[in-house]
């Protein structure tokens, strides 16, 4: 196998969550550029369609499933739909999630417990369904983000708490997982990319907060956040487990 046969998923099945929009939608098509079919899952299930015709215009298969991740037997369904759509799972994006800048003094019990069910607990729920279904060398790809591991000038104390939390889900996930039923368990922390979340932040937060922080001095490409995707969905990344993939321009530098 040549080095870039390494980064080929032909034959193989992906599940993505939060597929309906932003950097979903871009590792969906990147996993069926790399030859794999892709399960979309996503609570705006109308807004599927699309991601579907796009998966599909690479020469791959698309099937979406609606799913809430908070509600584990809605991700027990889109693991099954896996499985029935196209006999095996092999790979698990969870992307689902939001993110709220309220003030520590002013933030309710229900929008903080709101953003970690979604962002924390949905994963857990999701990669649980997955893992039962997952043969040896398949990969479970968490999206944490670089405010699990710093902070950036916003009050963001539930998006930090439940990111925070799936860098440490993932470390665990990996240990119970990898050796007994060879799953890979890794993380990736994007940085600020153009996608929904970053069009809500004002233009002179990005100008004077975060490019200073950043090396490359400029926000993140979706494609170079789908590349570490490939990266640790397939054989190229067949070494790596139990990691968290920081992709944020070198902003934890500063």
């Amino acid at each position: 196998m040549s080095i870039l046969d390494r980064f080929r998923m032909d034959g193989r099945v992906a599940v993505v969550t939060g597929a309906s929009s932003g950097l979903g939608v871009r590792f969906a098509t990147a996993l069926a550029e790399a030859g794999a079919d892709v399960v979309l899952a996503a609570r705006r299930a109308d807004r599927l369609t699309d991601t579907c015709s796009l998966v599909e215009s690479t020469g791959r298969r698309a099937h979406a499933v609606p799913c809430d991740v908070t509600d584990p037997d809605a991700c027990a369904s889109v693991a099954q739909a896996a499985i029935a759509e196209f006999g095996r799972l092999d790979v698990l994006v969870n992307n689902a999630g939001v993110g709220t800048a309220v003030p520590a003094l002013k933030e309710t019990p229900e929008q903080f417990r709101s953003v970690v069910d979604i962002n924390l607990a949905g994963t857990y729920w999701m990669a649980q369904a997955c893992a039962h279904v997952m043969r040896p060398g398949s990969s479970i790809i968490n999206i944490s983000s670089v405010l699990g591991l710093t902070t950036a000038g916003l009050p963001q104390a539930a998006y930090a708490s439940s990111k925070a939390g799936v860098v440490g889900l993932t470390r665990d996930l990996a240990q119970q997982w990898t050796g007994r039923k060879g799953i890979r368990v890794n993380a990736i922390a994007p940085g600020f990319f153009a996608s929904e979340m970053s069009d809500q932040f004002a233009p002179d937060y990005i100008e004077n907060v975060i490019l200073p922080r950043t090396l490359v001095g400029r926000i993140g490409d979706p494609d170079e956040l789908a590349a570490a995707l490939i990266l640790l969905a397939s054989d190229a990344g067949s070494y790596i487990t139990g990691t968290v993939l920081p992709v944020e321009g070198g902003l934890l530098t500063s």
